[in-house]
């Protein structure tokens, strides 16, 4: 098997790999993950890019195979389009720090609409999830931190990964597996330019990441070809859209170490690219013993240093809108030090008018923080997503801190029960404490179902 390439491995691991190969840690990360994502779903399914989506879906036609939350029943890759969109609205769904892909909004949607078109199991969902992610993240790995320059990975890469998702559920032969990772990869897109706007692309994203592992794999059952060597070929993913072309990061440890144990859960409803800042923003409010607003009275200045592919992203120094906020690093900063949080609060929409921050306090600290980048730590990406903060109080002191991951790695793990207060948080107001609550119970209790389709009707 050393001699196949690395789209052959890739998808003979997929087609062979059991649930009773997976390890305790790996099937209890994977429902830490469903249970994540269940929540950043079904809160981002009530929002307006969500209820567009549903409406497109609707208009295509009713089906009886899969739900879409905040709606109703449909196609199964409609579903998984729907249910995609939802989830990466909010900016509270995983992240992966190596491969700068959010694995679950494009994955999950996916394995949850196949799962329950196919009647399958519980273990085969959270096999699903747990294959998808891994297929996803090495490639991620594979390609960064080139491809992040013009392409959205959540969007291009995490198509392999939801082909795979699906592909596990329909049982693929490793032929067909391979035909899906080929046609995953030919339909694989995603660039960044809808930053510069503002735009809901990054939402479609995943949500057609998620159509199109569907797609790919319900093709290759049928018989449908895909290209051998999409990943490594001479015109295939890799070179066209990455400096890399190892392909080491792929097959490094394959069927043996599992990158789901690797996710990172979000904390602060914005770019991951601003929360090892926002860590320290906080750590050092508490530090102050601050209250309220005190650190507008006591700040002389703010410098905070990141790395350079993150600050293209989050370089907004005067957000106008609430989407703009959430990528803006300056902002997430100055609402951390005076507000001591980095909620969906932080980022409503009155905050903001056509001239930027309408708030007077959180303007005011705006103009004393200066964000730049710092080759040492940009050296340091994307094996670590690091800030260095410099505080210069009104009185002469300075203080600088320093984060290497944000709260919420595995390197600074969040708890099990962390991650249900955040689902209730979610999920309680709009749906009630009682679907909440047996929502959480239900996701603890997943490899236990028979039958996928009656696990989150309700909901």
């Amino acid at each position: 098997m050393n001699d196949s390439s690395a789209s052959e491995r890739l998808a003979d691991l997929a087609a062979h790999t059991r649930f009773e190969e997976l390890s305790e840690p790996v099937v209890a990360e994977a429902k830490r993950a469903v249970l994540d994502w269940l929540g950043s779903a079904l809160a981002g399914a009530l929002e307006p890019p969500a209820r567009i989506i549903q409406d497109l879906v609707a208009s295509w036609g009713r089906a009886d195979e899969s739900f879409v939350f905040g709606s109703g029943r449909t196609a199964a890759a409609h579903a998984a389009l729907a249910n995609g969109v939802a989830s990466h609205i909010l900016e509270l769904d995983d992240v992966h720090k190596g491969s700068t892909l959010h694995p679950a909004a494009p994955i999950i949607p996916a394995a949850l609409a196949v799962a329950e078109r196919e009647h399958a199991d519980g273990q085969a969902f959270l096999l699903a999830v747990v294959l998808g992610y891994d297929a996803a993240l090495r490639i991620g790995e594979a390609v960064n931190p080139s491809h992040y320059q013009f392409w959205h990975p959540t969007g291009t890469v995490a198509t392999f990964g939801a082909a795979v998702a699906a592909g596990s559920l329909l049982k693929l032969s490793p032929a067909q597996m391979l035909d899906a990772l080929g046609t995953a990869g030919t339909q694989a897109a995603g660039l960044w330019e809808f930053n510069a706007d503002g735009a809901m692309s990054k939402h479609l994203h995943p949500g057609k990441a998620a159509f199109n592992g569907v797609l790919s794999a319900d093709l290759a059952r049928r018989g449908f070809t895909g290209a051998k060597r999409m990943l490594e070929g001479e015109r295939g993913f890799m070179r066209a859209t990455s400096a890399a072309q190892d392909t080491t990061a792929i097959v490094a440890g394959l069927g043996e170490h599992w990158k789901i144990v690797e996710n990172c859960y979000k904390l602060y409803s914005c770019c991951g690219h601003t929360h090892s800042a926002i860590d320290t923003a906080l750590d050092f409010r508490q530090r102050q013993e601050w209250e309220g607003d005190e650190a507008l009275s006591s700040l002389a200045n703010v410098q905070v240093e990141t790395y350079a592919p993150g600050y293209e992203i989050v370089k907004e120094m005067n957000p106008a809108t609430p989407y703009q906020a959430k990528f803006s690093l300056a902002y997430c900063v100055a609402a951390g030090l005076l507000e001591g949080w980095v909620g969906l609060a932080q980022f409503a929409a009155e905050r903001f008018n056509a001239t930027g921050v309408a708030d007077d306090k959180i303007a005011a600290l705006l103009k004393r923080i200066c964000v730049t980048i710092s080759p040492d730590v940009t050296a340091k990406y994307p094996a670590e997503w690091g800030t260095l903060m410099t505080f210069a109080l009104q009185g002469g002191h300075t203080h600088t801190l320093s984060a290497s991951f944000p709260r919420g790695n595995p390197e600074h793990p969040v708890s099990t029960a962390a991650l249900e207060d955040k689902f209730r948080a979610l999920v309680a107001p709009r749906c009630g404490s009682v679907i909440a609550e047996r929502a959480i119970a239900r996701v603890h209790r997943l490899d236990d179902y028979p039958d996928m389709a009656t696990v989150f009707s309700e909901l």
